[in-house]
């Protein structure tokens, strides 16, 4: 981890397609913070997105900052409305997926508690790495 302060300007990062349409604008990221254990940025998902049941080898942290949406473990019955103001915690190797309520995009603030972004899907498609 670097010695110095590292000023991160939200509006010089990239942003990268997702399938299904939602989009990623990764902040603390490789280039950005090599050496940090977190990785963050914050995912801009439309009206009608859902993830694939996905699970990471580490802790997952999502901070709602607009919009509505629904996540749940798998397993699990029932789900976790999503709204600003809201955080939850995933934890690791745990299968989850989320989905957007209603006509408004669902942006989320997620911190991925590794350097690097590690997704295992549930069921792998071509293309998923």
């Amino acid at each position: 981890m670097p010695d110095a302060l590292t000023v991160i300007r939200h509006a010089e990062r990239p942003t990268v397609a997702f399938a299904g349409g939602a989009t990623y604008q990764p902040i603390i990221g490789d280039d950005t913070g090599a050496g940090m254990p977190i990785r963050t940025g914050i995912q801009t998902s439309p009206p009608g997105y859902q993830t694939r049941l996905h699970s990471h080898p580490y802790t997952e942290v999502l901070t709602v900052i607009e919009g509505r949406g629904e996540a749940w473990l798998a397993g699990v019955e029932g789900v976790v409305p999503l709204e600003p103001g809201v955080s939850i915690a995933l934890p690791a190797n745990r299968p989850h997926a989320f989905r957007v309520v209603g006509d408004r995009p669902l942006v989320t603030f997620g911190i991925h508690a590794s350097g690097k972004r590690i997704v295992n899907y549930v069921e792998p498609q071509p293309g998923d790495g």
